[in-house]
C-alpha cells in the first residue's frame, strides 16, 4: 500500500485569510512570541520583574502588560526599551 504525501485542502494561513482574520492572528502571535522572549531573557538574567521595570524606569503594572501575551497593543518604543535594558536588539523587518 502505498501512502500519498503533500497536503489536502487549503492550509491555516488560508483559511484565517478567508475569515479575514490573518493579520490580526499574526499580530498577536508575534507578540505572544515577543512577551515570551522578553520573559526568558529576564529568567535567564534572574532579573525580577520590579527589577526590570525600575530598569525600564516604568511601573511594574506596565511591564505586566508587556509581558501579557495577549495584550497586543504595545508601542514599539516600549519593547525596544525592554529589549535594551535585558542586552538584547529589537529587530523588525518587512518581508516579502
Amino acid at each position: 500500500m502505498t501512502r500519498k504525501t503533500g497536503r489536502i485542502g487549503t492550509s491555516f494561513e488560508d483559511y484565517l485569510a478567508g475569515q479575514g482574520t490573518l493579520e490580526e492572528t499574526r499580530a498577536v502571535a508575534v507578540k505572544r512570541v515577543l512577551a515570551w522572549q522578553l520573559q526568558h531573557a529576564m529568567e535567564e538574567r534572574q532579573m525580577s520583574k520590579s527589577a526590570m521595570a525600575r530598569a525600564m524606569r516604568t511601573s511594574r503594572s506596565q511591564l505586566e502588560r508587556i509581558l501579557d501575551p495577549d495584550n497586543d497593543r504595545i508601542r514599539l518604543d516600549t519593547l525596544a526599551a525592554a529589549a535594551k535594558v535585558l542586552g538584547l536588539d529589537l529587530r523588525i523587518e518587512l518581508v516579502a
